[in-house]
């Protein structure tokens, strides 16, 4: 009896560590997509040409950038395009 009663308070703690980090993971990858997403919409709408910078572009340092920090990502790159430090 004790056995089963383990094994079943094993089995819900696993459920419960797998359910939250499914749960981090889909806000990471929604924040991910969301951050390449506005990358896209800047460069497309050529908003970094009207404070009179050139586009960010698609390289592989700042769609990681943008990939991983998300919309504060896409933040930091155009604070550093205005700035004039290059990725």
């Amino acid at each position: 009896m004790t056995n089963l009663l383990v094994a079943l308070i094993l089995v819900i703690v696993i459920i419960a560590i797998v359910w939250y980090l499914v749960k981090q993971l889909s806000v990471l990858v929604i924040n991910a997509v969301l951050g390449l997403i506005c990358l896209f919409l800047i460069n497309f709408l050529h908003v970094m040409q009207w404070v009179g910078k050139p586009d960010l572009g698609y390289d592989v340092a700042t769609i990681l950038i943008c990939a991983i920090g998300g919309f504060p990502g896409v933040l930091i790159l155009m604070l550093l395009g205005i700035l004039g430090i290059t990725i």
